[in-house]
């Protein structure tokens, strides 16, 4: 009998396939050693390495294009949004235009490129006698043709404030859901309130009203059973990644390596977490925007003409400078996560108002 909740099943690659409108997902799982006082990799752990561009795993770890501290150095994008979800270890954020976070442990920054951004993402080892582990998604959500040019902008969500949905099945197992865009179900029999969805910015295709978008997180406890509700959009497109555990039913299809499940979006699915270990999943889910893509490295367009534009206009511009003494900039040693924006006010997390500063 045919399966009419999946459209397709595909096994995980690097990065993840996405649907419209979402154009990039990729899963970084590093298992980063103990730092040096310079918050960065010991040099005898970097032979073998191609410096500058190591994307190797070698050890269970990756520089990316960082050294000594591993990560992302100063970059360009436009056209589009990027989604950051740091589920463990820290992020150091510094832009062109000023604005600098350190976040993680939960937190999302949601950040707007717009007409032009350069941005730095990279990952300070803290602990020095410890391992450093950091883990994270990062999405690229595409923006449409009228808000392409719009001035960039970004968004902390600190995880204290991040609404969950908890739900206990009848056999008294927890599935927790966890909401970065997207509203969940009310409370339920078994279930918790979840809260009001954080607002997206305020440019986001996730900002209209009928574009049904959703980022979600779901943890099942070994044994778990529990139903991804049907979305409300017509014309939702929706994937659900499966990327931890060891073998799960979806729709009663049994799914033993991780993979990208592509579902009706229109349908409940019934997840069960048929092993004795946690099982965790990514949805993302959307009404798609339905314009020419057109992508070139970190410039995503409708057109080669605007593309174009987008270099000319980067090597002419830098789009605003970089104020940063230099391309990779960390933020000390304070572990405390903050966010300071570029008209200077500074906010940290279950901290009601904003908070002035000097710098």
């Amino acid at each position: 009998m045919t399966n009419t909740a999946i459209v397709n099943i595909q096994p995980l690659g690097f990065p993840w396939a996405t649907l419209d409108p979402f154009l990039f997902c990729v899963y970084h799982d590093d298992a980063y050693p103990a730092g040096t006082p310079a918050m960065g990799v010991d040099d005898a752990l970097l032979a073998g390495r191609q410096i500058g561009q190591d994307f190797s795993r070698k050890d269970g770890w990756s520089m990316y294009h960082g050294a000594p501290v591993p990560g992302f150095p100063g970059h360009p994008h436009r056209g589009f949004e990027t989604v950051t979800v740091v589920r463990q270890g820290l992020i150091d954020h510094s832009d062109s235009l000023g604005a600098a976070a350190r976040f993680g442990g939960g937190d999302v920054q949601w950040l707007t490129a717009g007409q032009g951004i350069v941005h730095s993402e990279m990952f300070p080892l803290l602990a020095q006698d410890a391992p450093n582990p950091l883990e994270l998604f990062q999405i690229w959500l595409n923006l449409p043709a009228r808000n392409k040019m719009v001035a960039p902008h970004f968004t902390m969500f600190w995880h204290e404030d991040i609404p969950r949905l908890s739900a206990i099945d009848a056999d008294g197992r927890t599935t927790e859901v966890t909401s970065i865009a997207g509203r969940l179900l009310p409370a339920e029999d078994g279930a918790s309130p979840a809260g009001e969805p954080l607002a997206p910015p305020p440019d986001s295709w996730a900002a209209q009203p009928d574009a049904d978008l959703a980022i979600w997180t779901i943890r099942m406890e070994a044994g778990a059973r529990w139903t991804l509700p049907a979305a409300t959009g017509a014309g939702t497109r929706r994937v659900l990644y499966f990327f931890k555990g060891a073998s799960v039913t979806v729709a009663g299809q049994t799914v033993q390596d991780h993979a990208a499940i592509e579902l009706r979006a229109g349908q409940p699915v019934e997840l069960v977490n048929g092993a004795n270990e946690v099982a965790e999943f990514l949805v993302l889910q959307g009404r798609p925007i339905g314009e020419p893509v057109v992508q070139y490295g970190p410039f995503v367009m409708n057109t080669q003409t605007e593309i174009a534009q987008a270099m000319q206009d980067y090597r002419r511009t830098q789009f605003g400078g970089w104020p940063w003494p230099d391309a990779a900039p960390v933020h000390g040693r304070d572990p405390a996560r903050f966010a300071r924006h570029p008209d200077g006010h500074e906010e940290r997390p279950a901290q009601a108002a904003a908070v002035p500063t000097a710098g």
